[in-house]
Protein backbone atom coordinates (compact mmCIF):
# COMPACT_ATOMS: atom_id res chain seq x y z
CA UNK A 1 0.00 0.00 0.00
CA UNK A 2 1.49 3.61 -0.89
CA UNK A 3 1.37 5.74 2.10
CA UNK A 4 1.03 8.64 0.30
CA UNK A 5 -2.18 10.81 1.36
CA UNK A 6 -2.93 8.19 3.64
CA UNK A 7 -5.37 8.68 6.83
CA UNK A 8 -3.32 6.99 10.12
CA UNK A 9 -3.91 6.28 13.46
CA UNK A 10 -0.22 5.76 15.52
CA UNK A 11 -0.81 4.49 18.92
CA UNK A 12 1.65 5.27 21.60
CA UNK A 13 2.53 8.54 19.98
CA UNK A 14 3.92 10.94 22.22
CA UNK A 15 7.61 9.20 22.64
CA UNK A 16 10.07 6.87 20.89
CA UNK A 17 9.12 4.81 18.05
CA UNK A 18 5.46 6.23 17.86
CA UNK A 19 6.96 9.83 17.72
CA UNK A 20 9.45 9.25 14.92
CA UNK A 21 6.18 7.27 12.77
CA UNK A 22 4.58 10.83 13.22
CA UNK A 23 7.58 12.95 12.01
CA UNK A 24 8.10 10.67 8.83
CA UNK A 25 4.43 10.43 8.15
CA UNK A 26 3.86 14.12 8.37
CA UNK A 27 5.02 15.49 5.07
CA UNK A 28 3.12 12.39 3.31
CA UNK A 29 -0.32 11.26 4.97
CA UNK A 30 -3.24 13.02 4.52
CA UNK A 31 -4.69 12.63 8.13
CA UNK A 32 -3.15 11.85 11.70
CA UNK A 33 -4.42 10.47 14.48
CA UNK A 34 -1.76 10.72 17.39
CA UNK A 35 -3.02 8.69 20.09
CA UNK A 36 -1.11 8.48 23.60
CA UNK A 37 -1.68 8.42 27.42
CA UNK A 38 0.14 11.62 27.92
CA UNK A 39 -1.61 15.10 26.86
CA UNK A 40 0.91 17.47 27.27
CA UNK A 41 3.60 15.19 25.12
CA UNK A 42 1.23 15.21 21.97
CA UNK A 43 0.12 18.87 21.88
CA UNK A 44 4.51 19.33 22.20
CA UNK A 45 4.66 16.72 19.29
CA UNK A 46 1.39 18.86 17.41
CA UNK A 47 3.32 21.76 17.65
CA UNK A 48 6.55 20.09 16.35
CA UNK A 49 4.75 18.71 13.70
CA UNK A 50 2.89 22.20 12.21
CA UNK A 51 6.12 23.91 12.54
CA UNK A 52 7.18 25.47 9.34
CA UNK A 53 10.50 23.21 7.85
CA UNK A 54 10.90 25.33 4.65
CA UNK A 55 11.47 29.20 4.08
CA UNK A 56 8.51 31.03 3.25
CA UNK A 57 5.67 28.54 3.92
CA UNK A 58 3.24 30.09 6.53
CA UNK A 59 0.39 27.76 6.30
CA UNK A 60 0.06 25.91 9.04
CA UNK A 61 -3.13 26.76 11.22
CA UNK A 62 -6.31 25.63 12.24
CA UNK A 63 -9.36 24.33 10.48
CA UNK A 64 -12.99 25.53 11.56
CA UNK A 65 -13.36 22.42 12.75
CA UNK A 66 -10.77 22.74 15.33
CA UNK A 67 -8.29 20.40 13.48
CA UNK A 68 -4.70 21.16 13.15
CA UNK A 69 -3.05 21.11 9.68
CA UNK A 70 0.66 20.81 8.85
CA UNK A 71 2.41 23.04 6.64
CA UNK A 72 3.90 19.65 5.28
CA UNK A 73 1.68 18.46 2.39
CA UNK A 74 -0.92 19.36 4.77
CA UNK A 75 -1.82 16.99 6.92
CA UNK A 76 -4.67 17.37 9.21
CA UNK A 77 -3.07 16.17 12.63
CA UNK A 78 -5.28 15.45 15.59
CA UNK A 79 -4.19 14.62 19.05
CA UNK A 80 -6.15 12.73 21.56
CA UNK A 81 -4.60 11.46 25.08
CA UNK A 82 -6.31 8.02 25.47
CA UNK A 83 -5.18 5.48 27.93
CA UNK A 84 -5.23 2.31 26.50
CA UNK A 85 -5.52 -0.29 29.29
CA UNK A 86 -8.90 1.54 29.64
CA UNK A 87 -11.58 0.09 27.38
CA UNK A 88 -14.08 3.02 27.76
CA UNK A 89 -11.35 5.20 26.57
CA UNK A 90 -11.01 2.98 23.63
CA UNK A 91 -14.54 2.99 22.78
CA UNK A 92 -14.63 6.90 23.26
CA UNK A 93 -11.51 7.30 20.63
CA UNK A 94 -13.69 4.84 18.34
CA UNK A 95 -16.52 6.87 18.99
CA UNK A 96 -14.83 10.15 17.97
CA UNK A 97 -13.60 8.67 14.65
CA UNK A 98 -17.19 8.01 13.90
CA UNK A 99 -18.47 11.18 14.26
CA UNK A 100 -15.68 13.20 12.65
CA UNK A 101 -15.72 11.11 9.82
CA UNK A 102 -12.24 10.06 9.84
CA UNK A 103 -11.55 6.86 7.93
CA UNK A 104 -8.55 4.98 9.44
CA UNK A 105 -6.32 2.91 6.08
CA UNK A 106 -3.08 3.00 8.06
CA UNK A 107 -2.80 1.62 11.51
CA UNK A 108 -0.13 1.75 13.31
CA UNK A 109 -0.46 0.11 16.44
CA UNK A 110 2.95 0.69 18.47
CA UNK A 111 1.77 1.58 22.08
CA UNK A 112 3.88 -0.65 24.52
CA UNK A 113 4.38 -0.96 28.19
CA UNK A 114 7.50 -3.22 29.70
CA UNK A 115 8.78 -4.10 33.17
CA UNK A 116 12.11 -5.98 33.75
CA UNK A 117 12.63 -8.12 37.21
CA UNK A 118 11.43 -11.54 38.57
CA UNK A 119 7.99 -11.65 38.30
CA UNK A 120 7.38 -12.92 41.75
CA UNK A 121 8.16 -9.75 42.83
CA UNK A 122 6.37 -7.92 39.73
CA UNK A 123 3.22 -5.27 40.67
CA UNK A 124 0.00 -7.11 39.81
CA UNK A 125 -1.17 -3.49 38.24
CA UNK A 126 2.28 -3.16 35.88
CA UNK A 127 1.27 -6.79 34.60
CA UNK A 128 -2.54 -5.79 34.22
CA UNK A 129 -1.85 -2.69 32.38
CA UNK A 130 0.84 -4.70 30.07
CA UNK A 131 -1.33 -7.07 28.99
CA UNK A 132 -4.37 -4.60 28.38
CA UNK A 133 -2.27 -2.27 26.62
CA UNK A 134 0.20 -4.57 24.67
CA UNK A 135 -2.99 -7.41 23.89
CA UNK A 136 -6.16 -5.96 24.24
CA UNK A 137 -6.32 -2.73 23.38
CA UNK A 138 -4.07 -3.21 20.02
CA UNK A 139 -6.10 -5.95 19.35
CA UNK A 140 -9.50 -3.95 20.04
CA UNK A 141 -8.65 -1.45 17.71
CA UNK A 142 -7.64 -3.65 15.05
CA UNK A 143 -11.12 -5.27 14.88
CA UNK A 144 -13.19 -2.26 15.00
CA UNK A 145 -10.60 -0.46 12.55
CA UNK A 146 -10.64 -3.53 9.73
CA UNK A 147 -13.91 -4.27 8.33
CA UNK A 148 -13.91 -0.03 6.50
CA UNK A 149 -10.64 -1.50 5.40
CA UNK A 150 -11.88 -4.75 4.43
CA UNK A 151 -15.03 -3.26 2.67
CA UNK A 152 -13.04 -0.19 0.68
CA UNK A 153 -10.09 -2.77 -0.49
CA UNK A 154 -7.32 -1.04 0.75
CA UNK A 155 -5.35 -0.29 4.36
CA UNK A 156 -2.36 -1.43 5.97
CA UNK A 157 -1.89 -2.29 9.49
CA UNK A 158 1.42 -2.53 11.75
CA UNK A 159 1.77 -3.82 14.87
CA UNK A 160 4.51 -2.68 16.74
CA UNK A 161 6.13 -6.36 18.49
CA UNK A 162 9.18 -7.07 19.70
CA UNK A 163 12.21 -9.16 18.53
CA UNK A 164 11.70 -10.52 22.45
CA UNK A 165 8.46 -12.12 21.36
CA UNK A 166 10.56 -14.61 19.15
CA UNK A 167 11.51 -16.96 22.22
CA UNK A 168 10.68 -16.77 26.73
CA UNK A 169 12.56 -14.76 28.49
CA UNK A 170 13.10 -15.00 32.19
CA UNK A 171 13.07 -11.51 34.04
CA UNK A 172 10.96 -10.07 31.22
CA UNK A 173 8.87 -12.65 31.24
CA UNK A 174 5.48 -10.59 30.81
CA UNK A 175 6.00 -8.63 28.22
CA UNK A 176 8.07 -10.98 25.81
CA UNK A 177 4.65 -13.07 26.04
CA UNK A 178 2.47 -9.99 25.09
CA UNK A 179 4.75 -9.44 22.12
CA UNK A 180 4.77 -13.29 21.25
CA UNK A 181 1.18 -13.26 21.05
CA UNK A 182 1.47 -9.58 19.03
CA UNK A 183 3.57 -11.17 16.64
CA UNK A 184 1.54 -14.75 15.97
CA UNK A 185 -1.52 -12.64 15.87
CA UNK A 186 -0.29 -10.37 13.44
CA UNK A 187 1.34 -13.15 11.05
CA UNK A 188 -2.07 -15.46 11.22
CA UNK A 189 -4.50 -12.08 10.58
CA UNK A 190 -1.93 -11.49 7.55
CA UNK A 191 -2.97 -14.81 6.16
CA UNK A 192 -6.96 -14.21 6.79
CA UNK A 193 -6.17 -10.99 4.61
CA UNK A 194 -4.83 -12.13 1.61
CA UNK A 195 -6.47 -10.88 -1.23
CA UNK A 196 -8.32 -8.54 0.57
CA UNK A 197 -6.21 -5.11 -0.09
CA UNK A 198 -5.39 -5.37 3.45
CA UNK A 199 -2.06 -5.41 4.34
CA UNK A 200 -0.87 -6.47 8.05
CA UNK A 201 3.03 -6.20 8.52
CA UNK A 202 4.75 -6.89 12.41
CA UNK A 203 7.74 -4.91 13.22
CA UNK A 204 10.28 -6.81 15.90
CA UNK A 205 12.77 -4.45 16.76
CA UNK A 206 15.45 -5.05 18.89
CA UNK A 207 17.54 -2.33 21.55
CA UNK A 208 16.83 1.53 20.60
CA UNK A 209 17.43 4.37 22.02
CA UNK A 210 13.70 5.22 23.67
CA UNK A 211 12.43 5.78 27.08
CA UNK A 212 11.25 2.80 27.05
CA UNK A 213 14.32 1.16 29.24
CA UNK A 214 13.82 3.36 31.64
CA UNK A 215 10.18 2.99 32.19
CA UNK A 216 10.31 -0.98 31.70
CA UNK A 217 13.28 -0.20 35.05
CA UNK A 218 12.06 -1.02 38.04
CA UNK A 219 12.71 1.43 41.43
CA UNK A 220 16.10 0.93 42.40
CA UNK A 221 17.49 -1.92 39.55
CA UNK A 222 20.10 -1.15 36.53
CA UNK A 223 18.25 -0.27 33.61
CA UNK A 224 17.69 -2.23 30.85
CA UNK A 225 19.73 -2.04 28.22
CA UNK A 226 22.22 -4.18 25.69
CA UNK A 227 25.53 -4.05 24.12
CA UNK A 228 25.77 -0.63 22.27
CA UNK A 229 26.89 -2.35 18.84
CA UNK A 230 23.22 -3.98 17.98
CA UNK A 231 21.77 -0.83 18.56
CA UNK A 232 19.40 0.71 15.84
CA UNK A 233 18.46 4.53 15.13
CA UNK A 234 14.88 5.06 15.90
CA UNK A 235 14.69 6.74 12.30
CA UNK A 236 16.19 4.19 10.70
CA UNK A 237 13.91 1.74 11.81
CA UNK A 238 10.85 3.73 10.99
CA UNK A 239 12.24 4.70 7.67
CA UNK A 240 12.74 0.92 6.48
CA UNK A 241 9.59 0.10 8.62
CA UNK A 242 7.61 2.31 6.43
CA UNK A 243 9.54 1.19 3.04
CA UNK A 244 8.31 -2.31 4.26
CA UNK A 245 5.13 -2.03 4.59
CA UNK A 246 4.87 0.19 1.19
CA UNK A 247 6.27 -3.25 -0.01
CA UNK A 248 4.05 -5.66 1.64
CA UNK A 249 6.77 -7.49 3.53
CA UNK A 250 5.56 -9.26 6.25
CA UNK A 251 8.32 -8.50 8.64
CA UNK A 252 10.58 -6.00 10.07
CA UNK A 253 13.49 -6.76 12.27
CA UNK A 254 15.78 -3.96 11.73
CA UNK A 255 19.66 -3.83 11.96
CA UNK A 256 21.71 -6.42 10.20
CA UNK A 257 23.33 -8.16 13.54
CA UNK A 258 19.81 -8.51 14.96
CA UNK A 259 18.31 -9.88 11.85
CA UNK A 260 21.28 -12.68 12.12
CA UNK A 261 20.49 -12.96 16.11
CA UNK A 262 16.97 -13.69 15.18
CA UNK A 263 17.34 -16.31 12.70
CA UNK A 264 19.24 -18.45 14.92
CA UNK A 265 16.73 -18.19 18.11
CA UNK A 266 14.17 -18.78 15.94
CA UNK A 267 15.92 -21.48 14.87
CA UNK A 268 17.39 -23.17 18.18
CA UNK A 269 15.60 -25.94 19.55
CA UNK A 270 14.21 -24.80 23.09
CA UNK A 271 16.05 -27.44 25.11
CA UNK A 272 19.07 -25.90 24.22
CA UNK A 273 17.93 -22.61 25.18
CA UNK A 274 16.84 -23.72 28.37
CA UNK A 275 20.21 -25.49 28.94
CA UNK A 276 21.99 -22.37 28.21
CA UNK A 277 19.76 -19.98 30.65
CA UNK A 278 20.15 -22.90 33.26
CA UNK A 279 23.88 -22.48 32.84
CA UNK A 280 23.32 -18.53 32.98
CA UNK A 281 22.13 -19.25 36.68
CA UNK A 282 24.72 -21.23 37.90
CA UNK A 283 27.27 -18.38 36.70
CA UNK A 284 25.30 -15.61 39.04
Amino acid sequence: MKLDRCSALITGASAGIGREFARQLAGRAHTLVLVARRAERLSELGDELLRPTVAGVANAGSEPDGRLRSPTAATAIHTRAVDLADKSQIDELVRWLGDNKIEIDFLINNAGLGDAGPFATSDQRRNDEMILVNVLALTSLTRVLLPQMISRKHGAILNVSSSAGFLPIPEFNVYAATKAYVTSFSESLRTELLGTGVTVTVLCPGPVHTEFGDVATRPASQPVTGPQFVYVGVDEVVRSTLAAVEANKPLVIPGLLMKLGMFFVRITPMAILRLAWRLGVKRR
